[in-house]
């Protein structure tokens, strides 16, 4: 718990510059995923939730130059399950999982490319209380007691850096509509160590001034700073492929071999107005071990109401 706790402010000031102007929050972004608003299973990636703040000296409609002048501090917490929490096959399916993260992530921009580079600390197992949580929802809604907690992914704390690399394009403005390309790439060491490369388009003004977040889960990005401008209905399209070379989520020593290449393909629609914007979209996620029967797809949504 010290090395934890020590970890945690070594992680919150690791990218504040020493010479700090005031700072102050800029903006907020959250997003729920889930397998039941999805394929309506609740199995593997069954689901997550992501709360991110942003903090730094003020927003121009681009991120700074500066490492640590604008910040992104990211909670998530997030449920991996086998297939049937009620009649696991016990060496065959994934191992229950129950995470949570606390992050620093600093938000860059050099010449016209866009560059994160974050710090993770990934806390697992039943000390985070999640599994507890799971077994009381399914007792409030009368569904049966899950049976998977035993064999579940022990307690560790797992710092986990990652870095993504990625570029806008403006393809097209036509009749108003704005059509831009987003290629990436992201590379991760820790609780997963991958490189993983994708792109994503966008149909509509989403993304013009704004400052968004990739979701790690469905690779989705949603906003966290707003640009002034009205954005109307946007819809967007993406996909992605990892190499991942190891996953504390998928042991080897419990006979697990991880599926490469990890493949995500996505779309969405997101649809703002003057006093509130909505999101929700579809991933498809291929398998993430051999021995996955099949691949799936989550929903992810968020709801921003202004009053």
């Amino acid at each position: 718990m010290r090395a934890f706790l020590l970890g945690l402010v070594l992680l919150t000031g690791a990218v504040i510059p020493l010479a700090a102007q005031d700072r102050v929050w800029l903006g907020k972004a959250r997003l729920f995923t889930n397998d039941k608003l999805g394929d309506g299973q609740d199995r593997w990636r069954s689901g997550s939730y992501a709360l991110s703040w942003i903090r730094g000296t003020e927003w121009k409609g681009s991120a700074p130059s500066e490492f640590g002048a604008l910040v992104e501090y990211r909670i998530r917490s997030e449920i991996i399950a086998p297939a049937n929490l009620l009649n696991p096959v016990i060496g065959t399916d994934r191992r229950y999982v129950g995470a949570l993260s606390f992050g620093a992530f600093s938000h860059m921009q050099k010449g016209k490319t866009d560059v994160t580079v974050g710090l993770d600390l990934v806390v697992t197992g039943p000390q985070t209380g999640i599994d507890q949580f799971q077994a009381f929802a399914h007792r409030a809604l009368g569904l049966g007691a899950p049976l998977v907690f035993g064999s579940q992914i022990g307690n560790a704390v797992y710092p986990t850096v990652s870095l993504e690399i990625a570029r806008d394009f403006d393809l097209s403005i036509a009749n108003g509509r704005r059509v831009s390309f987003r290629p990436f790439f992201e590379a991760q060491a820790g609780v997963e160590t991958f490189a993983r490369i994708g792109g994503d388009l966008t149909f509509g003004d989403l993304g013009v001034g704004d400052m968004q977040i990739r979701s790690v889960v469905s690779g989705f990005r949603t906003p966290a700073i707003k640009s002034a401008k009205s954005r109307g209905t946007s819809f967007l399209i993406g996909g992605d492929a990892a190499y991942v070379q190891s996953s504390r989520y998928l042991p080897t020593t419990s006979g697990f071999t991880v599926q490469n290449p990890r493949v995500r393909m996505r779309a969405g629609v997101y649809s703002e107005g003057k006093k509130m914007s909505l999101f929700y979209g579809l991933t498809w996620l291929g398998k993430e071990f051999t021995n996955q029967t099949t691949s799936q797809i989550v929903g992810s949504f968020s709801v921003r109401m202004k009053f």
